[in-house]
């Protein structure tokens, strides 16, 4: 079945007026989106929105809108011309800052047009990225196959390729790596890829810690060379004691810089005397809280790297 999407602007003070109109006319399923919540969902919600791109941040001056799907038959058109002379009632009461704007959708659409927005991505020197719909390129490089749809990280972002480079300049073959917030496992997964002898990987969603071994699934990968946990590093004692028990080569942490200079303290419990620290994730305007953070918790940077607006650190036991 294909769909008619409509789509009602306004101010937020006219919401509850839209919605009332809705409901007289039998039309009760709909999505609300409120500017002014959104909005205090950024500001209250800041140190762990380093992520927020232009995009989002954009909504927080757009219109509050309500979204309707029709059916694209007799009875959704019918509807559709309900829900106009519904709109066009409330101008007339003096309801003013109200539009009404229509789209068709194709039941493909909903599962299928984003894919178009997933390419090939070549990181570092060693490294593409693929979405497991698209042809695999004929070339040299070590091949990471992800589905983006159900993942937390999809490699094009900054702050993950400046990761990726990193990691391909320190790990030498037979590593073993932490990924602490995994997310999509994308580090981890690629970390064996070119060359890591097994990976742990932590995140406190245990959904992303499901998303990684999809992943490892997806690139023909063992589950005994990988060990996934769900958890708080910096709060749970027993999930500490267990990765400080096994020493790694490379620690990874691509979060934010709030989490970073979190898990500074610990981090050297996790590192081989040998062992480095790749972190990024970090915006360029905190940077050197970071910085202070890992040096006072007993790290010498090493590499210090930019791209766009984003940082990142590598990172050495002190002496």
């Amino acid at each position: 079945m294909n769909w008619i999407e409509v789509k009602i602007t306004t101010a937020t003070e006219n919401l509850d007026n839209v919605s009332d109109a809705l409901y007289a006319i039998d039309v009760t399923e709909f999505v609300i989106s409120d500017k002014e919540d959104f909005k205090e969902f950024l500001e209250n919600n800041r140190k762990y929105w380093d992520y927020v791109d232009e995009t989002l941040e954009e909504l927080k001056t757009a219109d509050s809108c309500i979204t309707v799907y029709l059916s694209d038959d007799p009875e959704g058109k019918a509807n559709l011309e309900k829900i106009k002379a519904a709109i066009e009632e409330l101008k007339n009461k003096g309801i003013q800052n109200l539009a009404l704007h229509t789209a068709d959708v194709k039941d493909e659409d909903w599962s299928e047009n984003w894919k178009q927005y997933y390419k090939p991505i070549e990181v570092g020197k060693k490294v593409v990225i693929v979405p497991e719909w698209e042809s695999v390129p004929d070339t040299d490089r070590v091949k990471f196959i992800i589905n983006p749809g159900c993942s937390f990280g999809t490699g094009s972002h900054e702050s993950t390729r400046m990761c990726i480079e990193e990691m391909e300049k320190y790990l030498s073959r037979g590593d073993e790596i932490l990924d602490l917030g995994c997310g999509s496992g994308i580090l981890s997964v690629i970390g064996l890829l070119i060359g890591a002898k097994e990976a742990t990987a932590v995140d406190i969603d245990p959904m992303a810690v499901e998303t990684a071994y999809s992943n490892l699934k997806l690139n023909d990968l063992p589950q005994s060379i990988y060990h996934g946990y769900a958890g708080d590093v910096t709060s749970d004692n027993e999930l500490r004691a267990k990765l400080a028990a096994k020493k790694c080569d490379i620690v990874l942490a691509n979060i934010v810089a709030d989490v970073i200079i979190s898990l500074s303290g610990y981090v050297k419990e996790f590192m081989k005397d040998t062992g480095v620290f790749i972190c990024s994730g970090i915006i360029i305007e905190r940077k050197d809280e970071v910085r202070l953070a890992l040096e006072n918790a007993g790290l010498e940077i090493i590499e210090e790297r930019t791209m766009g607006e984003w940082a990142a650190y590598t990172a050495k036991l002190k002496g």
